[in-house]
């Protein structure tokens, strides 16, 4: 994988009432995820609750996703986390696994400076060689990989691909775009930005309304990949309600709801998470009736 075009659904974990991981449940929803024409499956990310999840489990996710995708498209597993030596263990264990690429969270709470993010990222690459993309998330890192960091960081080696950019920052992603070298692109980490992200030279983005509506959202990424930006502006405009409500409490309490409802998997988190109020429930049961998410 030299690159990645299209989008990947940052796909959820669903979890059992006793909150050990229901596969069956992912095993169906990652068949969903291909039938409605995704190109890409990331496991173990924030919206797959990485965070509260073993190492053992997330190697044991990782292996199932592959398993299950079965080279159907591409496999990007989460893999990053604030120590570099368990990222680099993780990671190498995701190769040995066969996943396609991998995608690694900004280290979190340390709020390394830029010269430390810039360390980590190529000691990863060094030591595992296969296709790394950043994810940048300020707003759950605490910490901005700045433009000029992450052309250094994909100046320096040609394994990490790509960006996946949460920073919210249209400025900031269009200085990686005009600066970045040719094997090196960017990704949108916002659902609601690919579209502009895409108009302005992006290659695609990592998703968390795949989850729920893979083809309508697929067909808009598609479409401004495409320059048909009228059609890619009438899905947007009809998907931007469910874009905000997905983030009324905390990701993925919302998708996991609005999963629920449509009957792929059980309304189960894991402390902290827990589920979303009546007030917002009823907010999202509103938006799903009004956008046609059944």
């Amino acid at each position: 994988m030299t690159t990645f075009i299209g989008t990947a659904t940052a796909i959820v974990t669903p979890f059992l009432p006793d909150e050990s991981i229901d596969f069956d449940s992912l095993g169906k929803l990652i068949d969903f995820q291909i039938e409605q024409g995704i190109e890409g499956i990331v496991p173990c990310g924030s919206t797959g609750e990485a965070a509260t999840m073993s190492h053992q489990e997330k190697v044991a996710v990782i292996r199932f996703a592959v398993e299950r995708v079965a080279g159907r498209v591409k496999v990007i597993a989460g893999t990053g986390s604030n120590d570099t030596r368990a990222t680099i263990i993780l990671t190498r264990t995701a190769k040995e696994l066969g996943a396609d690429g991998v995608l690694l969270v900004a280290p979190y709470y340390n709020k390394p400076t830029q010269n430390g993010f810039f360390e980590h990222f190529r000691a990863i690459a060094e030591a595992v060689h296969i296709p790394q993309i950043i994810y940048n998330v300020p707003g759950r890192t605490g910490s901005n990989i700045l433009a000029e960091t992450q052309l250094r960081i994909a100046e320096s080696s040609t394994n990490i691909i790509a960006t996946k950019e949460a920073s919210a920052s249209l400025e900031q992603m269009m200085e990686i775009i005009a600066n970045a070298p040719s094997h090196f692109s960017v990704l949108s980490g916002d659902d609601s930005l690919a579209l502009p992200v895409i108009a302005c030279g992006g290659k695609g983005v990592i998703a968390v309304i795949s989850n729920y509506a893979p083809k309508r959202f697929g067909d808009l990424v598609r479409a401004a990949l495409n320059g048909n930006y009228a059609e890619a502006r009438r899905l947007q405009y009809g998907l931007l309600t469910m874009m905000k409500l997905n983030f009324i409490e905390s990701n993925p309490i919302p998708v996991k709801f609005i999963l629920s409802q449509m009957g792929m998997i059980s309304e189960q988190y894991r402390l902290p998470l827990t589920p979303a109020s009546v007030h917002n429930k009823a907010a999202i049961l509103k938006g799903m009736k009004e956008c046609g998410i059944e």
